[in-house]
């Protein structure tokens, strides 16, 4: 088992280009598995966790329902933003600046096989993180994603979820809502959930700016303890 974890910090990078990125650094991680059970070679297999800022985007999961996308073609380009289907699961959400966009990419393999497991950690870690800024956050039954108010007419999400597996190597992973415009919900039913709203964490606080550095190192202590992670020496990909 390998407990390494390699931080790459990717800035503000398109999504398209950091979904090929993502894909790549999966298809590694498969082809060293294939590459050990057809040859017993006893290779480790790698992990990796991406932090990005995405500029304005639109994606739908696999499963999702495009009517749940509120714009015309013309209306994205006026709102400068873009459009993906993707390969993950879940609906539709968005991404943009603001906002912690999260990737491990991790062979389960190396910690524990359990899907439903590696969600609720990851949700973990973004309601420890939260608990630090005064923030009560919880999850929703049957609603993947992090959540204040749950049980109330106030209800919001924080933080949204969704991944794609294959031989227990995942991809995809959260997007937390720091300093969001939240004006860019309002053009999609988030998530595919109607009448619950969505919030982000500066409007929790006042609308106190927030430190984003400062979340993520956070969230990284919370991972490496749920995860019994090791972090190798942070990477900033191009």
């Amino acid at each position: 088992m390998n407990k390494k974890v390699e931080i790459h910090e990717l800035g503000s990078k398109d999504f398209k280009e950091t979904w090929e990125y993502q894909e790549r650094l999966f298809k590694e991680i498969l082809d060293i598995k294939i590459k050990n059970r057809r040859e017993e070679a006893g290779l480790e297999t790698p992990n990796y966790f991406l932090f990005v800022e995405h500029p304005h985007v639109y994606t739908l999961g696999k499963s999702g329902d495009i009517s749940n996308l509120l714009l015309s073609e013309e209306e994205l380009k006026e709102k400068q933003a873009t459009f993906y289907k993707i390969n993950r699961g879940g609906d539709i959400t968005y991404h943009g600046p603001g906002q912690i966009v999260g990737y491990p990419i991790l062979d389960l393999d190396n910690f524990f096989t359990d899907i439903h497991k590696y969600l609720r950690f990851l949700e973990e870690m973004v309601i420890l993180t939260l608990s630090e800024y005064g923030i009560q956050a919880t999850r929703s039954d049957g609603e993947t994603g992090v959540w204040l108010d749950v049980g109330t007419p106030f209800a919001r999400k924080i933080c949204a979820m969704g991944v794609r597996a294959s031989r227990w190597v995942i991809m995809h992973g959260f997007a937390l809502n720091i300093n969001a415009d939240l004006g860019y919900f309002d053009n999609i039913v988030p998530c595919g959930i109607k009448g619950k709203a969505v919030t982000s964490l500066n409007v929790e606080l006042g609308q106190r700016k927030v430190n984003i550095d400062e979340v993520k190192e956070k969230l990284l202590r919370h991972f490496k303890t749920l995860f019994e992670a090791e972090f190798i020496t942070q990477k900033t990909e191009v």
